[in-house]
């Protein structure tokens, strides 16, 4: 069982602040913005590159949507934000459980580096 999967069964706490049948959105334990909410589709796709398939299109579109949803709900509607999704180890995916972040909360440096 992954983490997100214990956070979803509510094994372990975690602020949550979106949450509807097919997803669940909670702010990141280690944040890398001001803002920093995670996504994840309540029912397992180990990642986007992989293992979802046609059967998951309606999941994975509603995650997005709800994620637009829920940074306009955390007030980065008018400065805006990133939605990012990492897919394998190279990545930068640590946990596989489909998710997505969403940062805001300060001006992106572009490009970066």
């Amino acid at each position: 069982m992954t983490l997100f999967e214990k956070i979803v069964a509510r094994q372990i706490p975690a602020d949550i602040v979106y949450e509807d049948d097919l997803v669940l959105a909670f702010r990141d334990i280690n944040p890398q913005a001001p803002t920093h909410v995670l996504i994840v589709p309540k029912r397992v796709i180990p990642r986007i590159g992989e293992a979802a398939g046609p059967a998951d299109q309606a999941t994975v579109g509603h995650l997005l949507v709800q994620a637009a949803a829920v940074a306009r709900r955390l007030g980065l509607g008018e400065t805006g934000y990133r939605l990012v999704i990492n897919n394998g180890t190279d990545g930068g995916e640590t946990v596989p459980h489909l998710h997505c972040h969403i940062l805001g909360g300060r001006p992106l440096a572009w490009p970066p580096g």
